[in-house]
């Protein structure tokens, strides 16, 4: 159990985001701290706080944070915790608003400066993005000044000229290429001026302005001289690098470092995807031994991870250099369907990013220890008291439990979940589709779902995996009637198991359990209480999902699912492309082809199965 004033003590004075979450895991709220110790426990240990804070902490269960090397990395990275997973409590930031970038459009014959929200593939140059749109504005007032850039929308051809310049022109902040009075070399001469200072060479520029503000100032002009000032603020805010995106490339990219322990170890993956980082993902990796190198468990955790991972990125970027390296890319390259670089970087923002990696590995690593291993401690003591609470010899390191999940009878299902010394063992759980059942018969469906298990159980087909091994205790979803009707099928195969039905009270929480015909109440400071409220919000969790999803492919089905060579994907293509199964029968085989997807087969079993 997550042990709030705990795990407050542990908290880094360090830059960063926080996540705060409710009982069931979900993420209620995101933040960002420049001293996440100082920030997080203001949440627990102040009582200051508006009405929606208030509602906020007494929700919170648990949280986590990610350390940053500054406030500027944890802004851009709680903005893009905040669009991923759209926080309750996150109201006045849950908008779709995106940073700014500052966009010269190179394919133009003469480029404009302007501000933009979104990155697009048109051959155009991008510089962000940026935290602050007073910076953005300010640094393209600043080229504005120094190179003459025109921001207008015009498309300008060199061939069609207006007849009047904007107010640009008359205060000398753009040439005018709109009037035809500009030569293109020169133009293009200015442009790589802009360029060149956008992509990192602004030390000249600032050292210019902070002569020119000293020589204002001497002059007595302290108008001109604020200008300046503000001017030189706002280089200085854009230059500051922002590690947590990437303004060199827009490749998609993984990086990873590492935390290695006595026995195990911890790696950290950040994902990069088109120049920001939107997740990351951290692994422990046990049975680490004092010999293993950290080439060796690097090496080990990119085979078992990106073999088992969906997408690659085009580059991946490692702490330390390995043996073997174009196998490895061979590797990820086969995988990907193209070439995959993996590099270590010796300097510069990867180097940095790779450092921030491995000391969130390290933080998890540390916490993470400590806490798998207090988790683990708090299960088996809740296990123990279950044991003691229900008066059993031995302590049930394997339970098992039940629910039933429909809506009026309709795609009835049942869930099996498995808790082994106290802890989820979802490799074990299983799920199934009740069949001798016809409307909203719980009893019924329950009594199918257990002797279907227990028959599974006793078979002595070693392919059967998950139910070769018998529940020390079972725990069915409801009251007596649904506990008497296990005790039943549990008593006809001659078998000796304790079954507990798990109650709800009138707000639907877990009150407690009924062994033997009578009610034992828990309360809910206990650890056993804590064990079953979470076996049974797994059950239901799981029951709930597959009758889902059972549910939604019921809905869409149709007449197409009964001809012959025709799946999934050639439903919906025919139905996108004729609008209807009405619509559907009226065509001839020629046209029928024209559904994407559609060979010559198929259309003829759709025809014939039509006009038959």
């Amino acid at each position: 159990m997550f042990d709030i004033q705990e795990e407050l003590k542990k908290v880094p004075d360090n830059p960063g985001v926080y996540l705060m979450k409710n009982k069931f895991g979900e993420i209620i709220y995101v933040g960002k701290a420049k001293s996440l110790k100082k920030r997080v426990k203001q949440y627990f240990h102040s009582k200051n706080h508006a009405s929606k804070i208030l509602v906020m902490i007494s929700n919170i269960s648990e949280f986590e944070y990610i350390i940053t090397d500054n406030e500027v990395e944890a802004l851009i990275l709680e903005a893009n915790y905040i669009k991923k997973y759209k926080p309750k409590y996150n109201t006045l930031l849950r908008d779709d608003k995106q940073y700014p970038y500052i966009k010269i459009s190179v394919q133009e014959k003469y480029p404009r400066i302007y501000k933009v929200r979104e990155v697009k593939r048109d051959g155009a140059k991008y510089y962000g993005p940026y935290i602050s749109n007073y910076a953005v504005n300010e640094i393209i007032e600043i080229i504005g000044s120094l190179y003459k850039l025109r921001k207008c929308s015009l498309k300008l051809d060199g061939k069609r000229v207006n007849q009047r310049p904007c107010l640009n022109y008359h205060i000398n902040k753009c040439t005018a290429p709109c009037m035809g009075n500009v030569d293109y070399k020169e133009y293009k001469e200015e442009v790589n001026k802009a360029i060149s200072f956008l992509s990192g060479k602004e030390e000249e520029i600032i050292d210019s302005l902070k002569d020119k503000m000293k020589q204002a100032s001497q002059n007595l002009d302290y108008e001109k001289a604020a200008k300046f000032r503000d001017q030189i603020k706002a280089l200085e805010i854009i230059s500051e690098k922002q590690k947590i995106v990437s303004t060199t490339s827009s490749m998609d990219q993984d990086v990873i470092g590492s935390a290695i322990g006595i026995e195990e170890a911890c790696m950290q993956v950040f994902f990069i995807r088109n120049g920001k980082i939107i997740g990351r993902e951290h692994f422990l990796l046990t049975n680490i031994s004092e010999n293993d190198t950290r080439e060796e468990i690097i090496k080990s955790f990119i085979t078992q991870f990106y073999t088992g991972t969906v997408y690659i990125p085009k580059e991946i970027y490692i702490e330390t250099e390995i043996e073997d390296l174009e196998t490895f890319e061979d590797f990820l390259s086969e995988k990907r369907g193209n070439k995959v670089s993996v590099k270590v970087p010796a300097k510069g923002e990867k180097s940095m990013l790779i450092k921030m990696v491995k000391k969130n590995a390290l933080e998890i690593l540390e916490k993470g220890s400590q806490r798998i291993k207090k988790e683990l401690d708090e299960s088996i003591q809740a296990v123990e008291e279950l044991r003691e609470l229900l008066e059993m010899n031995e302590r049930p390191m394997r339970i098992e439990a039940y629910d039933i999940s429909n809506i009026q009878g309709v795609e009835s299902v049942g869930s099996m979940v498995v808790f082994e010394n106290g802890t989820m063992s979802k490799a074990n759980y299983r799920r199934f589709k009740i069949n001798t059942v016809h409307g909203p018969d719980d009893y019924k469906s329950m009594e199918e779902v257990l002797e279907r298990r227990i028959n599974r159980g006793l078979s002595e087909n070693d392919d059967i995996k998950g139910f070769n091994k018998m529940p020390d205790i079972i725990l069915v979803d409801g009251g007596k009637g649904q506990a008497n009707i296990a005790e039943n099928v549990i008593e006809n195969y001659g078998l000796k198991i304790p079954v507990c039905g798990m109650i709800k009270d009138d707000k639907h929480t877990t009150r407690g359990l009924i062994y033997k015909g009578k009610e034992i109440e828990m309360k809910q400071t206990d650890r056993v209480y804590r064990l079953i409220y979470k076996i049974q919000e797994e059950a239901h969790r799981f029951a709930i999902e597959y009758h889902r999803n059972l549910r939604d492919k019921t809905l869409f089905k149709s007449e197409l699912d009964n001809i012959e060579n025709i799946g999934h994907k050639r439903k919906i293509s025919m139905l996108k492309t004729f609008g209807s199964v009405d619509n559907i029968k009226t065509k001839s085989i020629d046209e029928l082809m024209n559904a994407p997807g559609m060979n010559i087969k198929a259309a003829e079993s759709v025809y014939n199965y039509f006009n038959r």
